[in-house]
């Protein structure tokens, strides 16, 4: 009998240099997060390690997460993208609601829903739920999304989660409109709805700014921080670590600043004991590795099999980017205080789970990728 021949099957592509990129950001998370928190971990808690073992605990769960967003196909969540954007606009809605035991306030503000023994951030889903949500939008209206209308139509749809949101947290509903702003940015071939676009979002926030007060100190102590006084206490002592890093830091461990001088110097302002430990050339590093991380996402964008998976990493993209941009930016005292984490380095429970469910989103679509002898486009 004659032998059949085989036909040779295509080549799987997995994007390895991003998922190296992402573990290398976490673990260095992790060493800076322990040298940032430990002093005090000790004083609070008795324990020197107590940020690092709930951080191992949140990445556990996370390395969860992004392995099942891996494994499953990314267009099954097609058919969800409509629960996915009620149930975040519910959810961040429910956050708001004066119900006892039900949320859990931080700063005044409450921002995390209460599941039993753990507590959940709504809004840190609501942000892949956008991008899943609007992918599909885009996709299935191409035409019309090409128009200024159709790009006026998606914000009128958007806009009861992007109010919901900025009641509580202005700066996620920014890093929503900005994810949103970015994805159709990519899909429409015209540029002069999103001058309109960009004004509009610009008149929103100040008129937000306008009517909570707080929000208006944030910006005295932006504009003047050594004569707001506590208020800009946290932005002058992050300025004092900068500065004193020099151009190759103090060493690893070494800063002065995070022992209590520096406040949420494991959250937010991270990037400053990072700046005073390794110095300049430290903070260039970490900027370069997010800068690769990027790059890396661009590359499966570009060579996505469909639109919606190309839409899907572009909105991923647009996510890290606005939220490293806007963390630095704040630290830095290039804008006014935000209250932005920097992604897979700040301490975070909600945000690195939905953060590395994001990679597996990512990952799932560079597995559709069929590279022709070995190479893509970048």
């Amino acid at each position: 009998m004659a032998r059949r021949e085989r036909k040779p099957k295509g080549t799987t592509y997995f994007d390895y240099n991003l998922l190296f990129i992402v573990i290398f950001l976490l673990g260095f998370g992790l060493v800076m997060l322990y040298s940032s928190s430990s002093y005090i971990s000790a004083n609070t808690y008795g324990d020197s390690a107590h940020y690092l073992k709930l951080q191992l605990r949140n990445m556990g769960i996370g390395a969860v997460f992004m392995v099942i967003m891996a494994k499953i196909d990314y267009h099954q969540w097609k058919k969800f993208y409509i629960l996915a954007y009620l149930g975040s606009l519910v959810l961040c809605t429910l956050v708001l609601l004066p119900i006892p035991g039900l949320t859990r306030s931080s700063h005044g503000k409450s921002r995390w829903l209460n599941l039993g023994p753990v507590s959940f951030q709504p809004s840190e889903l609501a942000k892949l739920a956008i991008i899943i949500f609007l992918a599909v939008l885009i996709e299935r209206h191409t035409r019309e999304v090409s128009k200024t209308a159709g790009v006026i139509k998606v914000f009128v749809y958007l806009a009861p989660l992007l109010l919901i949101v900025a009641i509580g947290n202005l700066s996620t509903a920014i890093i929503i409109f900005g994810i949103a702003f970015c994805m159709l940015f990519v899909a429409n071939p015209q540029y002069k709805p999103f001058f309109a676009l960009a004004g509009v979002g610009i008149v929103g926030v100040v008129g937000l700014i306008a009517i909570e007060g707080y929000r208006g100190n944030r910006v005295d102590a932006w504009l003047h921080p050594e004569t707001a006084g506590d208020k800009g206490y946290q932005t002058m002592q992050g300025l004092y670590a900068i500065g004193s890093g020099k151009l190759f830091g103090k060493g690893l461990g070494e800063s002065l600043q995070k022992m209590g001088n520096v406040p949420e110097s494991q959250n937010d302002m991270i990037f400053t004991i990072i700046c005073e430990e390794l110095g300049l050339f430290g903070a260039v590093c970490v900027i370069l590795l997010f800068v690769l991380l990027l790059w890396r996402m661009m590359v499966i964008a570009n060579n996505a099999t469909d639109l919606y998976g190309a839409l899907v990493v572009s909105g991923i993209m647009s996510h890290i980017a606005i939220q490293v941009i806007l963390n630095i930016a704040v630290v830095t005292n290039t804008i006014p205080n935000t209250g932005v984490i920097l992604p897979f380095i700040s301490y975070g429970g909600t945000s690195i789970v939905f953060l590395m469910g994001e990679m597996g989103l990512a990952l799932s679509v560079s597995k559709g990728i069929r590279p022709r002898r070995q190479h893509l486009h970048p």
